[in-house]
């Protein structure tokens, strides 16, 4: 079953608006409303014309979210980088997007995942089957009654790492979000979704020179993923090993999933992406302080990328 708005043509004109770079962040957990308000207008205001968010247990609900970065900017896409199945049923997931969608045309990404094990049992929920679980929310999603008018469903896009998801978004969304991944997997998830489906990936840098205190900030931002199944298990299949997920990750593979190095260094690697067959990159910028949602490096590292 295919939902009738998603059509091969979507996943390009979605690409299209997006661009080949977005700004993706952590940071918004620790602001205020005021200060997300301030945040979307500074990227805005930078060329960046997509802004990425997540959705984790201390997060604000995601369409809440959404809604004020909305009404805070003029241009930007708003993304949901992802918001949770287990935090809501499908119908409020369906007609929260569809409403956003129809306030602001054109603006809403609406990013959906399965999360992992320990969050959505910390929600009261069992993680089971999630390619199931994730087929039959979208069947719910699709079956919901929305009776205002303008019922325009906004894009969307899975969260997916595994063939299994990948093959999903391209039959039931208009692409797939990858999220700590290597070069190579980008090469991966472009066979695997075809030629038309939107494929956004996320790519953390850290824009620091020393290889020491680098990795340092790299390292304390991967130690929790590699402990999570779905990100281990999705390198193991490209080819690192135990050692390598293990103290926080090897050289090797901090390396392939974060880059760090000057603004050329940066640069180059999200280039890598797109040229795997990437369509964006959503560009998640690290410091020491988590809270940090280094603007200053968003600017400088933007007369390279959006060009």
């Amino acid at each position: 079953m295919m939902d009738a708005a998603v059509t091969p043509a979507r996943g390009r004109e979605l690409a299209a608006r997006l661009g080949p770079v977005g700004a993706w962040s952590f940071a918004l957990d620790g602001m205020t409303a005021g200060g997300e308000r301030a945040y979307v207008r500074d990227v805005e205001a930078l060329g960046y014309p997509a802004v990425w968010f997540p959705e984790s247990l201390g997060s604000k609900e995601a369409l809440s979210r959404a809604g004020v970065l909305l009404a805070a900017s003029e241009r930007i896409v708003v993304a949901t980088g992802i918001a949770s199945i287990w935090a809501r049923d499908a119908i409020a997931m369906a007609n929260g997007s569809r409403n956003l969608a129809e306030a602001y045309p054109n603006r809403f990404l609406l990013g959906i995942g399965v999360s992992h094990a320990p969050s959505v049992a910390a929600r009261g929920h069992e993680y089971t089957r999630p390619l199931d679980r994730m087929r039959a929310y979208l069947d719910a999603m699709d079956a919901a009654r929305y009776d205002a008018p303008g019922d325009r469903r906004p894009p969307r896009v899975l969260a997916a790492l595994g063939d299994g998801m990948l093959r999903l978004a391209a039959d039931r969304a208009d692409g797939a979000h990858s999220y700590l991944v290597p070069v190579e997997h980008t090469t991966r998830a472009r066979s695997v979704l075809g030629p038309q489906p939107l494929l956004a990936v996320e790519q953390t840098a850290v824009l620091q020179t020393d290889p020491a205190s680098a990795r340092s900030v790299a390292r304390a931002f991967a130690a929790r993923y590699l402990e999570l199944p779905n990100y281990a298990n999705n390198l193991r299949r490209i080819g690192f090993g135990d050692d390598d997920l293990s103290g926080g990750g090897s050289d090797r593979l901090i390396d392939a999933v974060i880059v760090w190095g000057d603004a050329d260094a940066i640069t180059a690697r999200v280039r890598e992406h797109l040229d795997a067959g990437g369509d964006h990159v959503c560009l998640q910028l690290r410091g020491a302080d988590a809270a940090d949602p280094r603007l200053e490096d968003l600017r400088e590292l933007a007369d390279r990328l959006l060009v």
